[in-house]
């Protein structure tokens, strides 16, 4: 479990973990349906 977490540790800190990853997907979807907001 350690090494799992200092893996993820290092390679946020390289910019290419999982969590990276999770983040930018998350951030490229928010900025798609940014698009649809005023339909509300």
């Amino acid at each position: 479990m350690a090494f799992k977490l200092s893996s993820e540790l290092v390679d946020a800190a390289k910019g290419s973990g999982a969590a990276v990853r999770k983040k930018e997907e998350t951030h490229r979807m928010a900025e798609s349906n940014r698009a649809f907001a005023h339909f509300r």
